[in-house]
């Protein structure tokens, strides 16, 4: 295809101008904007430890396995701590100390303090003195509020909707009606019905001309930018015709001008009543021309059930 040097574009109260990224990001930066799984390349410093810290916004957007291991990591501090603490009260403080080794104590205070937290209380083991009385009072009363706490935090957990949305490892640039087609692939990944899925798609690419190499952030018109049930997959199209910001823009052209295709997708996640959305992008290594999909549907039953297989969600097949 051969170039067409594009004139920088007017001022402009356009929101796709901009995005939110702000005019020195998106001159400055030397990375993608967005991510593959959707987070920005954008790093706040400046501020202090305490006033930057965001302890529960961390602990609901980990991974599972993460916030397993960090309770369990916390639940066994806090039961050591407190082991420590009535072994320093002294060799009278708990049931069964007299003549037991420094190591058993720790042992038996451990695993009282283990009874305490957790409310079990199987009664081989009490406080006996003032201090390992006062200890244990404090102890349940972290327990309790522990347990609150990571109560609250495992129901949120569960309750936050969010989309699990598994994008096409590779987007295409393939024929596509007479003309040519940017196109990526999407698939639900849970269960759950989501509906009235709506994708917006933009090209950001560097000015040609343009000072200290300012971007554009370009509207892409799709095919279809909304589907009211979305069931299966959708292969989301943009036909590159002589109206898109991609017509006689050649994949090298693409490559030097930084080019970067930003995804944004919303729905009506109906298991939780609201809506979801996700994002995602592309760059030019990981855009291929001339080929397309395999099909992911499965040959249907003797029960007439329509099927997809996920596992060919990537796959793609040269022209």
């Amino acid at each position: 295809m051969s170039v067409v040097e594009q004139q920088p574009a007017p001022a402009t109260t356009d929101i796709n101008a901009d995005l939110g990224f702000g005019s020195v990001v998106a001159r400055e930066s030397r990375r993608r904007l967005l991510n593959r799984d959707g987070t920005f390349n954008v790093r706040r410093e400046g501020l202090g430890f305490w006033q930057s810290l965001s302890m529960y916004h961390y602990i609901l957007t980990m991974s599972w396995a993460r916030f397993i291991v960090v309770v369990g990591t916390v639940y066994i501090t806090i039961n050591t701590l407190f082991a420590l603490g009535y072994v320093a009260c002294g060799p009278d403080a708990l049931a069964g100390f007299s003549g037991e080794t420094p190591e058993m104590r720790f042992a038996r205070a451990f695993f009282f303090s283990v009874e305490t937290v957790a409310t079990i209380g199987y009664g081989s083991i009490a406080p006996i003195t003032i201090a390992a009385n006062l200890l244990m009072t404090i102890e349940s009363l972290v327990g309790l509020l522990g347990f609150s706490l990571v109560a609250g935090i495992v129901f949120a957990r569960f309750a936050r909707p969010n989309a699990q949305i598994i994008f096409s490892d590779v987007a295409l640039i393939a024929p596509y009606r007479n003309i040519t087609a940017f196109m990526f692939r999407i698939v639900n990944q849970r269960s759950n019905e989501i509906v009235e899925m709506e994708a917006k798609v933009l090209l950001s690419i560097r000015r040609r001309g343009g000072e200290a190499n300012d971007r554009d952030f370009l509207a892409l018109k799709l095919e279809r930018d909304r589907v009211a049930f979305f069931p299966l997959s959708w292969t989301i199209v943009h036909p590159i015709d002589s109206a898109s910001p991609m017509f006689n823009l050649s994949p090298e052209e693409l490559r030097e001008r930084d080019g970067e295709f930003l995804i944004l997708l919303n729905g009506f996640d109906e298991t939780f009543s609201q809506t979801v959305h996700t994002r995602s992008s592309y760059k030019p290594d990981e855009v291929i021309c001339n080929a397309r999909f395999k099909s992911i549907l499965n040959i249907p039953n003797d029960d007439g059930l329509i099927s997809i297989d996920i596992r060919k969600l990537h796959e793609v097949e040269m022209l």
